[in-house]
């Protein structure tokens, strides 16, 4: 499936302006160019465009929201000058498995000041003497590297720790429905009992099982045992 279908079946109804986050992971990209993304996806905060034979970035619209970009397994090797012009608020970026062999390649992300994360895995510049420190030396608003700090203590998880702390604080849903979760825990594989929602004055028809991906931050109905929220 090419890029712009895919892009289209992601929006499923939804305008641009409504998505902030956009997975393109695995789709085909026409002539190793970002193809369908525009300047309408104003409130994007989250961007993955993994192993989609990209070898440039230089199409990318502007995106003054987006804080992280997901680019490994494609085969950038340099132009990434680009980002800071049209992504300023950046804070992650992956780079993993990319065709960039020199410093001098990624020099141009010194100019974006909001850079906490870099990854570049599986690209040949890891392989330089003392990779880790000059990457540090030339971009100082670095934080982590490749997962690690300056000191090489090991970032945080902070997707699972952001899932764990979501599930125990009152969430709002987009259209201002707030999700309060109820005291209960599952067990084994049983889901509680329709007495559970009787004692406590609720209904089936007011609850609503919801499982939270820690890896796009989105929210979505299943059919497992999770923990129930009540719409109120």
């Amino acid at each position: 499936m090419d890029m712009k279908k895919r892009i289209h079946l992601e929006l499923r109804n939804r305008t641009p302006s409504d998505v902030k986050e956009l997975v393109l992971d695995n789709c085909r990209s026409n002539e190793g160019k970002i193809e369908g993304l525009t300047d309408e996806f104003e409130e994007l905060e989250f961007l993955s465009t993994i192993n989609v034979g990209l070898t440039s970035v230089a199409n990318l619209p502007k995106l003054n929201k987006l804080k992280k970009l997901e680019l490994s397994d494609n085969r950038i090797s340099g132009g990434l000058e680009v980002l800071a012009e049209k992504c300023p608020a950046l804070m992650h970026l992956n780079l993993s498995g990319n065709k960039i062999k020199d410093l001098s390649t990624i020099e141009p992300l010194e100019k974006l000041e909001n850079l906490k994360s870099l990854d570049l895995f599986n690209c040949e510049v890891t392989n330089l003497n003392d990779y880790r420190d000059n990457v540090f030396k030339l971009l100082p608003q670095l934080t982590y590297l490749d997962g690690y700090d300056r000191d090489d203590k090991e970032a945080p998880d902070s997707d699972a720790e952001g899932y764990v702390e979501g599930l125990d604080e009152e969430e709002e849903d987009e259209d201002g429905t707030s999700l309060r979760p109820l005291p209960w825990q599952p067990s084994g594989d049983q889901l509680p009992s329709p007495l559970a929602f009787g004692s406590g004055g609720l209904s089936p028809a007011n609850a609503v099982v919801l499982k939270f991906s820690p890896f796009h931050g989105e929210a979505f109905p299943i059919l497992l045992p999770h923990q129930i929220f009540v719409l109120h």
